[in-house]
């Protein structure tokens, strides 16, 4: 009886923290209505680059089923900091102005401040938001330090960042935006090999190539544009 009891509870509190997260992630949906099926695909990226770098040496002692889960669950929360951006520039349909980008740029540290906030406020470490944290502040660095917001590099930046950052962009690229059409995915493809070593880890690039029509398939089941 004991034993069924302990896994009722870490049924209901794993079950307690998927609401959670998906409840914070249906914020940024109200704010862009794209915002739905981008965390959806870019949920399905990141755990088919999780799984595809699981079996290589480098990346299998970090990679363990355990933090493959919390990588995945923790994906939706790249963007929550965009809820602290005014309207006039996340929904704007044209190009930014350097004063509007600077603002735009604030949402990585927004969002890993208020994930900070919530560690604070529970007491207790929690790996699903120090996962969540990381990525929310780092996924827009880039392998060369050209990123932002603390200009990190190569393996400085966490792990779950990296792969993160490659699930995103390839998103961005072959997703219909205000001010562009989405890009066929094979180009888009092409622009993240000529960016290894760059903007991406290459090691990730390299699964990506390999899982690129697993990449495909997942973003066309969660496209709802008709493109």
């Amino acid at each position: 009886m004991l034993e069924a009891e302990v896994k009722k509870r870490m049924a209901e509190n794993d079950l307690t923290q998927q609401l959670a997260i998906r409840a914070l992630a249906h914020i940024a949906e109200i704010r862009d209505s794209d915002t739905g099926d981008h965390l959806r695909r870019t949920q399905g990226y990141v755990n088919r680059l999780a799984l595809g770098l699981q079996h290589k040496p480098k990346f299998s002692e970090t990679l363990t089923e355990r933090y493959v889960d919390l990588l995945s669950r923790s994906a939706p929360l790249h963007d929550i900091g965009k809820v602290g951006i005014p309207d006039s520039i996340l929904l704007k349909p044209g190009k930014f102005t350097p004063e509007e980008w600077d603002i735009m740029k604030t949402h990585s540290q927004l969002g890993s401040d208020a994930i900070a906030r919530a560690e604070q406020d529970v007491g207790v470490p929690l790996p699903f938001l120090a996962v969540a944290r990381e990525i929310a502040r780092w996924h827009h660095e880039k392998w060369d330090g050209s990123g932002y917001p603390d200009g990190l590099a190569g393996e400085a930046i966490p792990l779950c960042a990296r792969i993160m950052a490659l699930a995103d962009v390839f998103d961005a690229l072959t997703s219909v935006r205000p001010y562009k059409t989405a890009m066929p995915y094979e180009k888009a493809r092409d622009i993240i090999i000529a960016d290894s070593g760059k903007h991406f880890d290459p090691d990730l690039v390299a699964v990506f190539v390999e899982n690129f029509d697993a990449f495909v398939a997942i973003g066309q089941h969660y496209d709802s544009s008709g493109n």
